[in-house]
């Protein structure tokens, strides 16, 4: 990569299409990647750690995969669930197009790829998968999660992974008390230097 990040809108890099061999979801698919992305040539371990220790994603409904690279995420949610509509969202023009390219080629016609804007205001979600941007700066992931986690559906959960030493304890901490009483924060797992974050949204009066 040149200067540009991962969280860079649109790659300056030149486009250079790579293959490699990844399993999803049990099974090996060959997938395309490029330059100027996360994780290029891998399935990242964090990302790894949150697949090995999600439940099953919900069967149906509206699910998030919040900062979606090139896709892992993304492809295991509508492989698990053919029925459900997976939002894969980034603000990497590269990455959206290389979910696109992907899931066309692994036949998977139950994703969207588009940036955060263009999710409807209105759309509430029964599962979010996260592997943050952690890089981009604590107040821009605090206001990303602030965004989107409270969009859960009741009785619904967002995963999120983070590395210990990049701050996962202080952003369970600041996670259960930034939220209000209708959520419930816990570490769901720990492997391999990662927590795997369980934020539960609460069925309120309200939502009787």
């Amino acid at each position: 990569m040149t200067n540009e990040h991962y969280f860079s809108a649109n790659p300056e890099s030149e486009l250079a299409l790579r293959r490699i061999r990844v399993t999803i979801d049990g099974t090996p698919h060959d997938v395309s990647t490029a330059g100027g992305i996360f994780s290029p040539d891998r399935i990242d371990a964090g990302t790894s750690v949150l697949l090995a220790n999600v439940p099953p994603a919900p069967p149906g409904g509206n699910l998030l995969d919040l900062g979606c690279g090139w896709g892992p995420i993304s492809y295991t949610l509508a492989l698990q669930s053919p029925r459900a509509t997976v939002w894969a969202v980034d603000v990497n023009e590269r990455a959206l197009d290389l979910v696109r390219r992907n899931a066309d080629q692994l036949g998977l016609d139950n994703i969207n790829a588009c940036r955060p804007e263009d999710v409807p205001d209105d759309l509430g979600f029964t599962t979010i998968w996260s592997n943050p941007p952690i890089r981009v700066g604590k107040n821009e992931l605090h206001n990303l999660l602030l965004r989107w986690v409270p969009r859960l559906t009741p009785e619904s959960d967002a995963w999120l992974v983070v590395q210990r030493n990049l701050g996962s304890d202080s952003l369970h901490r600041w996670l259960d008390g930034e939220l209000s009483d209708g959520f419930a924060v816990s570490r769901a797992a720990t492997h391999k230097g990662y927590r795997v974050l369980r934020v539960r949204r609460r069925v309120l009066p309200a939502d009787l």
